[in-house]
Formats: C-alpha cells, sequence, structure tokens
C-alpha cells in the first residue's frame, strides 16, 4: 500500500525549469549507498532524468560522510568540484566561508522556500543571507523508542516525566530484562545527553549547548543533569561498550531491552523487522521535552559551477524542494521532510507525529540544531563534549567534576 501511495505521489512529482536546448548534467557526491536510501535518491535521480538533466552519481561509503568530505577536498583543491554535495551542519558553513559555494537564491525566491523551510535548517543552508544548499530532511533526536509488550508488562502508561520514566524503567528490570538498550559509542552517549539538558528547559539548553555560556555549563542544574545520566547508566547492561546503535535497536525489537533513546533513524530497524507503531512498538519524545525538538538535517550543498552547468544545478536544488519528493524520500529515510507544508497522508503515526511537532516546535522558537549531532556547534566543541560526558558515564568524572570539566573543555576548544 505504501507503495502505491508514494507512486502515486511521485507521478505528479515534478515541475522545474524547462530544459534549454544543450545537455544537462550534474555530478552528485553522496554517501547514501545502501538499502532504502539509495532506492529513495534514485527516486530523484529519475525525476532530473525524465526532465533531461544527466545525473552522475559519485557514491562514497560511510554512514557519517567523513570519507565523503575527504573525497570532496580533493576535487575542490583540483578546481574541479562536483555540483552537488551530501553535508551536515557546520560542514556547510565551513565550505560557505571558503567562498567556493554556489547560489541557489533564483530558485529559492522563485518558489518561496523561506516561508516553508524553518528558520532553524535555514541556518545552514543559508550563508550570509544567500541560499547555498536544499536540505532533504529533518531528523530529530530526542525520541523513545519502546517495545509495546515490555511497556505493557510495566504498567502500560509511557512516561511523561523523569520519574514516570525511573519507574518504568524499575518495573522493566525488575522483569528481568535490560531495561535501557544503549551502545556505549561517545555518540550515542551525547544523544541521551541531549535530551537530557533539554529536559531541564530549553532556556537552559540553549544557553548550554548553543551559546556556551560558561555559567550553564558549570552550574547545579548541568550537575544534576550528569546525575541523571548516572541514574540511567544503572539501567544499561553490562556489555554495552562499543555497540552500535542498530544492534541496541534490535535488543528492543527483540524484547531484551524496553528502550531505546534515539534519533528517528532508529524506526527504519523497527519497521525492518515487520513491526508496527503504535502495536509493536510507541514512540514518544523524552520526558520533559515534548513540544520541544532537536534535529539534523541531511543537506545538499551546491558548489560553484559554470553557466552550461547553472540550470541543471537549480534543477536539481527545485527537485529536492518539490514536496512529492520530500514525501516519497522521507517516508523511507524515517525522518520528516524540510518543508513544513508536505502532506503527512503517506506517513506512519510516528512519521505524523514527528512532521506535528517540527512545525510546533518551528513556530514557538523550540527547534534546536542537536549539540550530539553537529548542528548546536563545530566540530571542535562538539568532541570536547563528547570526551567529558563519555568519561562521566564511564564512570571516570562525578558529576560535579565533569560539569567543571564540560565548562572548561568547551573553553579551551574555542
Amino acid at each position: 500500500m505504501r507503495k502505491l501511495l508514494i507512486g502515486t505521489m511521485l507521478s505528479t512529482a515534478l515541475t522545474a525549469y524547462a530544459a534549454p536546448s544543450f545537455a544537462e548534467e550534474v555530478e552528485v557526491l553522496h554517501w547514501w549507498t545502501s538499502g532504502g536510501e539509495a532506492a529513495a535518491l534514485d527516486v530523484l535521480k529519475k525525476n532530473l532524468e525524465a526532465e533531461g538533466v544527466t545525473w552522475k552519481d559519485m557514491p562514497v561509503a560511510g554512514g557519517g560522510g567523513e570519507q565523503a568530505m575527504t573525497a570532496l577536498r580533493a576535487r575542490v583543491t583540483a578546481g574541479n568540484p562536483p555540483t552537488a554535495v551530501q553535508a551536515l551542519g557546520f560542514d556547510i558553513t565551513d565550505w560557505a566561508k571558503q567562498g567556493v559555494v554556489g547560489d541557489l537564491g533564483e530558485v529559492a525566491a522563485e518558489e518561496n522556500w523561506d516561508a516553508v523551510i524553518p528558520a532553524a535548517l535555514q541556518a545552514f543552508s543559508k550563508y550570509d543571507g544567500k541560499w547555498i544548499a536544499a536540505p532533504v530532511n529533518v531528523h530529530s533526536t530526542n525520541w523513545v523508542w519502546i517495545n509495546k509488550k515490555a511497556l505493557d508488562a510495566a504498567g502500560g502508561k509511557a512516561p511523561e516525566t523523569w520519574d514516570e520514566l525511573i519507574a518504568v524503567l524499575d518495573k522493566m528490570k525488575a522483569n528481568g530484562i535490560s531495561p535501557i538498550g544503549h551502545g556505549g559509542q561517545a555518540w550515542q552517549d551525547a544523544t541521551i545527553f541531549d535530551a537530557v539538558v533539554l529536559a531541564e528547559g530549553t532556556d537552559f539548553y540553549k544557553a548550554s549547548m548553543i551559546d556556551l555560556d560558561p555559567a550553564a555549563l558549570n552550574s547545579d542544574k548541568m550537575v544534576g543533569v550528569f546525575d541523571k545520566m548516572g541514574k540511567l547508566k544503572e539501567y544499561v547492561d553490562a556489555d554495552f561498550s562499543g555497540r552500535d546503535w542498530n544492534l541496541a535497536s534490535a535488543m528492543v525489537i527483540e524484547g531484551k531491552a524496553g528502550m531505546q533513546f534515539m534519533g528517528d533513524w532508529a524506526k527504519g530497524e523497527f519497521l525492518k523487522a515487520g513491526l508496527k507503531p503504535g502495536a509493536d512498538f510507541v514512540c514518544i519524545r523524552f520526558p520533559g521535552t515534548q513540544g520541544a525538538v532537536t534535529f539534523n538535517s541531511d543537506q545538499f550543498m551546491m558548489f560553484k559551477v559554470g553557466d552550461a552547468n547553472k540550470a541543471a544545478q537549480l534543477k536539481m536544488a527545485s527537485a529536492i524542494e518539490d514536496p512529492a519528493f520530500q514525501s516519497a524520500f522521507n517516508v523511507v529515510k524515517g525522518s520528516a521532510p524540510a518543508r513544513t507544508d508536505v502532506p503527512n497522508d503517506a506517513f506512519d503515526d510516528c512519521g505524523k507525529k514527528a512532521m506535528a511537532d517540527l512545525a510546533e516546535a518551528d513556530k514557538s522558537g523550540k527547534l534546536f540544531g542537536s549539540m550530539a549531532h553537529g548542528h548546536a556547534n563545530p566540530a571542535a566543541v562538539k568532541n570536547a563534549m563528547y570526551d567529558v560526558i563519555t568519561r562521566h558515564f564511564n564512570g571516570e568524572l562525578d558529576s560535579k567534576a565533569a560539569a567543571e570539566e564540560l565548562a572548561n573543555a568547551v573553553a579551551a576548544a574555542q
């Protein structure tokens, strides 16, 4: 049914610029090389080819894009950048500062991107007021994924507060399962930390994770955040160190763990296992964060190209922001569309919630770039935070020392 619906939507997909008489081509560097992501990206490729634009694929395997950025640096250094590159957060800003990015202002103005793309995404899509990238999606990170049977056995009520969360975790532990499925990797530790900070209030999240206010970083409230991280560690199994995130998801899917704190890419693991939202698993915001959203966003950053390739580049940008493509791609990816006006018909209940939460957070000013996922501050600051968070989670620092170390590490990284 989903495939049929997506196919119907895609049949009306693209109304872009009329193809000029000469051949057009886009060369696209990306790391979506497997599974549903590659299939969804193929939709964009076929839509462009139907308009006479040749897609020259430059895939570079590696989920976080580090290998892709290495390949990109070589191309730019050689004076031969690709037309478009998949990029994240501050990587886009860094390239923009080098003066090598393109200008999408023509298509952005014609299609009124300013009105339909959240301002928090535009902070990365624009540089000096100029559109330089086309966002594909919004992944939100402050989710909890709960095994429905395990929740029912623990009382059946999804937790909405910290105290309710601890009560559910205690019941799951008493029922003989690992309450939290977690992988001991720095970014996974930081994903939980992000949510715990956000639960202390959006003003505190902004002051500490985005503005890097030393008084917020080394505060009694931050000591309390570390205390809560220590409490959550009590519900993680002894073999968590080094476990990949998808294996932690599998623990929840199989009922070996009760819940996982992870971004919405985890939903894909549940769906691949044949589970259905509401019936087999439950998706909620981390207790205390409903109404606020932390995010990361995949975007296609455009580079300066000659006049012969400019029309094709603008056509690609238009195709990325087409509502039909935004729907088709994000249904598969598990994320929300980068536009707030895309219909939610094709999305499951968790997808509908993601879209509604995103729109609400955008309107209320509670949509924040995720520290854990490189959208709050540049990599040097993020990595400095990672180090302190993981050292504390592994028992190397007490909470008071961790808050002090966090402030010191951030100061040194700036």
